[in-house]
């Protein structure tokens, strides 16, 4: 049995310019950092040769090409494994339409389980190219790069997406003190609402390749990025919360759907009762709701959404690990 552990991550800013679409003619980069919250992949060899893969439902066949789950489907077929294999996978969160990553995260997890059972070792380039690959290329999701890498490398990253589709991992450093009155000052808050993200991604790419006001916003966005990461870097939060709320406003002109009434309306309210901005984690309508405020007015905010369950998050400093291996 081998058991693989992959953080879901949180992105702050620059969300977005991690599309071909964007990159592709320009630098896209994003700020983000991986979660203490897990999906865990488990593989263990089956007693005959088929495959079996439990998740929400559970399929079992004669050989892997009959496996419906599109990213199971497409890892094994990328590992070369045909049968004899059972996978299973559980989350710490709901595990779709959280705008954490959460597929993305599952296929690292996934690959590197499937490395470990192919006797093969996998760095955190491999795993996040290879998920990249078979999420975009394989399955033609409407995605992009972010995900991905934050899954495998792990830690608290600006990620730059380049044009010839190399990928920079810089870590973004700063004290332990800044850190956890960073991680101190957010605020989550899940909204109940789960959606599917590729019609709003597709969205947000078809409208970067037909409007230049909306490559606009999303250029603003990436600067964003290296204005947080100096903020940081200069050892101050101070405008860490207005960053976060320009990157929202900008986030949502990139596309229709991407708030809702209620979802305006949470962000209203948490600011009048004291965050200083905040945002929709993930490709939009629904999920989870992130605000930066001070520690004080956590309690007010809280009582100021009742409809809202808050969700504890810290930082995670390491990527996708096997943490159980008997092969």
């Amino acid at each position: 049995m081998i058991i693989s552990r992959t953080p879901l991550r949180m992105s702050f800013v620059g969300g977005g310019s991690d599309m071909r679409e964007f990159y592709r003619d320009e630098v896209g980069a994003v700020l983000s950092t991986a979660i203490d919250k897990f999906v865990f992949v488990t593989v263990n060899r089956k007693f005959d040769n088929g495959v079996r893969v439990a998740y929400s439902k559970t399929e079992e066949v004669t050989h892997a090409s009959q496996v419906e789950h599109r990213l199971v489907k497409a890892a094994l077929a990328q590992m070369s494994v045909e049968g004899g294999i059972e996978i299973t996978t559980v989350a710490d969160i709901p595990a779709k339409g959280t705008g954490l990553g959460s597929s993305s995260t599952f296929t690292v997890g996934l690959l590197h389980a499937l490395h470990a059972f192919t006797s093969r070792y996998a760095d955190r380039e491999t795993l996040a190219a290879e998920s990249c690959r078979i999420e975009i290329e394989v399955c033609g999701e409407p995605i992009g790069k972010q995900d991905q890498y934050a899954a495998a490398y792990g830690g608290f990253n600006l990620i730059e997406f380049r044009p010839d589709e190399s990928v920079q991992v810089s870590p973004v450093f700063c004290s332990a003190e800044l850190r956890q009155q960073l991680q101190d000052h957010l605020l989550v808050f899940y909204t109940g609402i789960s959606r599917s993200a590729s019609a709003l991604l597709a969205s947000q790419r078809d409208g970067l390749r037909a409007s230049v006001d909306k490559r606009a916003a999303l250029r603003r966005m990436v600067a964003l990025v290296y204005e947080m990461k100096a903020e940081i870097g200069a050892g101050h939060l101070d405008s860490f919360g207005s960053l976060l709320n320009e990157n929202w406003l900008l986030k949502k002109s990139l596309a229709d759907g991407i708030s809702t009434p209620d979802i305006d309306d949470w962000y209203a309210t948490a600011l009048r009762h004291g965050a200083t901005g905040g945002k929709l984690m993930g490709a939009g309508a629904g999920g989870f709701l992130l605000f930066f405020a001070p520690p004080t007015s956590h309690a007010r905010i809280a009582a100021a959404l009742p409809g809202l369950r808050r969700v504890k998050m810290g930082f995670e400093r390491l990527g996708s690990q096997i943490i159980f291996y008997n092969p």
